[in-house]
């Protein structure tokens, strides 16, 4: 896993990989990897993975698509997620973006201000808060997470400090397409909370400087600011790190 990664338009601000002191429960982490691990095995058991039951019956697939169509959404806590391939990066194969919905976003956290909105945003009933984007490889297996700006997903913008308050409630509980899928991805926001809260904060660092930087530009709808940031990843490298601090603990 890198030690460092930089957003390519904002190369001075640097994003950490959280080190593993700054970890203050490790026990939801130890049990979100028993999850993550146990996922994989079930998938692998059954000749399957993440991605290819996403796509299972779903046609040819297109850049942009969503998958499954429809996306999958949680009328109960309000999560959705959906998968698809528009970057052409090498080893992706595609990724996921994650969301909430306006139902289970508090009314004490609102939209930030101080942006042009040369776009409209989701408001209201509309509103949602975006997360981050999982890269996936071609054996549908996670190799980074990265963040994104507001016209990339369509989002509403909230803060970092409000959108991490979210993070507990993204969670998806139902069977579609696949239980063990949706238990993986909500798997996969605990396992890797570190990381996802160092990308939002970085996020809007990055947003800062760029605003800052270009006064007369709707930095939000800035088409060469997509990517704010991003994080190689690799499960169970990580798992294992988790496993030895709680080891020396």
């Amino acid at each position: 896993m890198n030690n460092v990664a930089w957003s390519a338009c904002a190369a001075d601000i640097p994003l950490t990989t959280p080190s593993l002191d700054s970890i203050g429960q490790l026990a939801p982490l130890l049990s979100a990897a028993n999850t993550v691990k146990e996922c994989h095995r079930l998938l692998k058991k059954a000749g399957i993975n993440v991605v290819s039951e996403l796509l299972k019956g779903q046609g040819n697939f297109y850049q942009l698509n969503h998958y499954p169509e429809g996306d999958v959404y949680d009328d109960e806590t309000h999560s959705q997620y959906y998968y698809h391939n528009h970057r052409g990066v090498g080893g992706e194969h595609g990724h996921f973006h994650t969301f909430l919905r306006s139902a289970s976003i508090p009314e004490s956290i609102t939209p930030m201000e101080g942006f042009m909105q040369s776009d409209s945003w989701p408001l209201g009933d509309d509103a949602l808060a975006h997360f981050i984007c999982i890269s996936m490889d071609d054996e549908g297996f996670p190799i980074g997470l990265f963040a994104t700006n507001r016209w990339v997903s369509g989002q509403t913008w909230y803060s970092a400090e409000d959108t991490i308050a979210l993070l507990d409630s993204f969670y998806i509980d139902h069977a579609y397409p696949n239980l063990v899928v949706n238990q993986w991805i909500s798997a996969m926001f605990v396992l890797f909370r570190p990381h996802i809260v160092a990308l939002l904060e970085h996020r809007d660092k990055v947003v800062a400087f760029m605003k800052e930087s270009n006064p007369e530009v709707d930095v939000l709808e800035d088409r060469s600011l997509d990517i704010t940031g991003s994080f190689n990843i690799t499960a169970e490298d990580w798992i294992a790190q988790l496993h030895h601090l709680s080891e020396k603990a």
